[in-house]
């Protein structure tokens, strides 16, 4: 099977929605600070901040569309909002997606997981497809043995 590769799909359309939300409305406030009947006298530089805090909340947001998940015969790649992990298959011991999460996860032995938060809920048929192939190429990736078997 040759590699994939799953990202969010609802949030990348709601945060790019917010990202313009926020820019604009900030724009719109900043330009509006000049002229306030308060006696407060607002610079050119404050507006200009307000307009700058509007792009860095948005790209505050924008992060959320950062998560994604490659995978592929020899191992799978999970890079989340901030960190991103490198995972031979013979280190990952399932693929799940517990009941009730908002995203599924990788099992790694001593009971330690990692999200993969690019296989999101809310995405529904997407997630059920990416979590199928996931599994599809840990399953070709790491042969079973036969129970009593002591090579694994």
């Amino acid at each position: 099977m040759a590699a994939v590769e799953f990202r969010p799909k609802k949030i990348r359309l709601v945060a790019g929605a917010c990202a313009v939300f926020l820019v604009a409305v900030f724009t719109v406030v900043g330009l509006l600070l000049g002229d306030t009947p308060t006696g407060v006298i607002f610079r050119t530089s404050d507006q200009v901040a307000m307009v700058c805090l509007g792009v860095l909340l948005a790209c505050g947001v924008l992060l959320l569309t950062r998560p994604r998940v490659r995978a592929d015969a020899e191992g799978v790649e999970v890079r989340n909002v901030i960190t991103a992990h490198r995972f031979a298959w013979h280190d990952v011991l399932h693929v799940s997606f517990p009941d009730g999460a908002s995203w599924a996860r990788l099992e790694l032995p001593d009971d330690e997981y990692v999200s993969v938060m690019a296989i999101q809920a809310v995405d529904r048929d997407h997630a059920v497809t990416a979590v199928r192939t996931l599994r599809d190429l840990h399953r070709t990736a790491t042969p079973t043995t036969e129970p009593g078997d002591p090579e694994r």
